[in-house]
């Protein structure tokens, strides 16, 4: 600490009064490999869990040309 005077200026440290161990870094890095690890953990059991998945595009295409060809509809090809 040092005096100009009737300033008084302080360092950082002696202003803050103690110590910064970075122990809130630790917890949020902590806590948040955590969360990434509990909501991975959900989304692929939830997925696993899962009787009748949403098709692809491609399945949606295959599934809908044997439909027109069981109704007796022919489908249009482009080329």
């Amino acid at each position: 600490m040092e005096r100009h005077g009737e300033e008084v200026d302080v360092t950082t440290n002696e202003a803050r009064g103690g110590s910064t161990p970075h122990i809130v870094r630790y917890v949020l890095a902590i806590s948040l490999v955590l969360a990434v690890i509990a909501m991975s953990i959900v989304w692929m059991t939830g997925a696993a869990s899962v009787d009748n998945p949403t098709p692809s595009g491609s399945e949606l295409t295959a599934n809908q040309a044997q439909a027109g060809a069981a109704d007796g509809s022919a489908a249009e090809q482009v080329d």
